[in-house]
C-alpha cells in the first residue's frame, strides 16, 4: 500500500478524524495492521480524553484498537486495566490525566486496547521524544481536531486526515470543508529563528518588528481586540497570536490600511477557528498567516456512510476529492475488503 511506505519516513504519525463517525479508528486499525509486518518498532497514544468528557467517555462506546505483539502503546491506568492483551509494563508517568497516570507497556500478544494519552501538546511531544529510550522507529498518535482539546495533532511530523459522510451529506459541500482543513495545513511555517523565541509563550499577543524584536502587547486575547486595537500596530505588522484565531478577528484586520503588511503568526493550523469564508477574504487581500508547528499531510482516508445510514458513492467522493487535494485519497474498508 503506497502510504504505509510513506509513513514509514517519518517519526511521529497522527490520524485525525475530521468529524465523529469519518472512519478515523478504522484507517488507525489499518494502519497498525499493516505496519505490524514490518520491522520497525511502532508504539501508539492518544490525543487525551480531556476533563470535562471524562464521564462521558467512559460510559459511550470508545472505539477500541488492535495492538499487535511487540507493539509499544501508551494508556491512562483506567484503560491499561481494561486491555484484553497480555502486555509488560515499561514505564509509569509522574504525571497523572483525568483518567489516572500514563502506562507505556510492550503488547506480548496482539489483541484490543481503549486508548488515552496525554491532554496536551507539549506533553505529546514529550512522549514522542521519550519513545527514543524504547528504540521506537515509529509513534503513532490517534488524534482530533476538537477545540476541546488543548492537544494538537500538529506535534507530529506527518498526517492521515479521515473524512467522510459524517461532515457532509453533499460531496460538493464535503470536498470544500475537506479542502479548507488541508489549505490550513499547507499554511507555510516561519523561519526556524523566530521559531525558537516564538514556542516558549504561552499566552498573549505579540509584536515583531524588523530587526526581530519581541514585544508583549499585553493583549491578552484577540477576543479582545476592540479595547486595544490602537496598540495592534505599534511596533510592526508580524504578529504571534499564542491562542485561538477567530471569524471577529480576521474580519478586523482584513479592513485595515496596510493588510498587505500584516502576517499573523500562530501555534499550528487547529488554532484558525474562522470560517473558510473569512479565511480566504483575509488570504485574498493580502493577509498572511504562518505556523510555528507544520505537520505534513501524506494521505486522506474516506469513510462514504454517514452515522445515520446515508451513504456516498465512495468512487465519486474519492475522485472528487483527490482532484481538490492532489493527494492520495484511500477507502479503508475497500482496502481492507470489507
Amino acid at each position: 500500500m503506497p502510504f504505509i511506505k510513506e509513513i514509514e519516513k517519518y517519526r511521529s504519525l497522527s490520524i485525525v478524524g475530521l468529524e465523529k463517525n469519518t472512519g478515523k479508528t478504522e484507517c488507525l486499525n489499518y494502519v497498525l495492521s499493516r505496519l505490524s509486518g514490518s520491522n520497525k518498532q511502532i508504539a501508539l497514544t492518544s490525543i487525551g480524553v480531556d476533563g470535562e468528557n471524562t464521564d462521558a467517555v467512559t460510559k459511550t462506546h470508545k472505539p477500541e484498537i488492535e495492538v499487535y505483539e511487540g507493539m509499544i502503546f501508551v494508556t491512562s491506568e483506567m484503560h491499561y486495566q481494561k486491555k484484553k492483551l497480555v502486555a509488560e509494563v515499561l514505564d509509569v508517568s509522574t504525571q497523572s490525566t483525568s483518567l489516572g497516570r500514563l502506562v507505556t507497556a510492550k503488547a506480548k500478544s496482539s489483541d484490543k486496547v481503549i486508548i488515552s494519552g496525554p491532554a496536551d501538546s507539549m506533553a505529546i511531544k514529550d512522549l514522542i521524544a521519550q519513545m527514543n529510550k524504547f528504540d521506537v522507529d515509529i509513534t503513532l498518535v490517534d488524534g482530533a481536531l476538537s477545540r476541546k482539546s488543548l492537544g494538537s495533532p500538529a506535534v507530529t511530523d506527518a498526517m492521515i486526515l479521515a473524512t467522510g459522510a459524517a461532515l457532509s451529506a453533499n460531496i460538493p459541500q464535503l470536498v470544500y470543508k475537506t479542502k479548507y482543513i488541508y489549505d490550513l495545513i499547507s499554511i507555510k511555517a516561519v523561519d526556524e529563528e523566530i521559531k525558537d523565541c516564538l514556542l516558549p509563550i504561552q499566552k498573549g499577543v505579540w509584536a515583531i518588528d524588523n530587526e526581530g524584536n519581541l514585544t508583549d502587547l499585553k493583549i491578552e486575547s484577540v477576543l479582545l481586540i476592540e479595547k486595544a486595537k490602537d496598540r495592534l500596530f505599534k511596533k510592526g505588522n508580524r504578529i504571534f497570536v499564542n491562542g485561538a484565531i477567530t471569524d471577529k478577528f480576521l474580519n478586523f484586520l482584513k479592513v485595515q490600511k496596510q493588510i498587505k503588511d500584516i502576517e499573523i503568526i500562530v501555534r499550528d493550523f487547529t488554532r484558525i477557528f474562522a470560517s473558510p469564508e473569512t479565511f480566504y477574504a483575509f488570504i485574498k487581500r493580502g493577509g498572511r498567516i504562518k505556523v510555528l508547528q507544520k505537520t505534513k499531510l501524506i494521505a486522506v482516508c474516506i469513510n462514504p456512510v454517514s452515522p445515520d445510514g446515508y451513504c456516498l458513492n465512495s468512487d465519486d467522493l474519492k475522485q472528487a476529492l483527490e482532484e481538490k487535494l492532489n493527494l492520495p485519497v484511500y477507502n479503508v474498508r475497500e482496502l481492507s475488503g470489507h
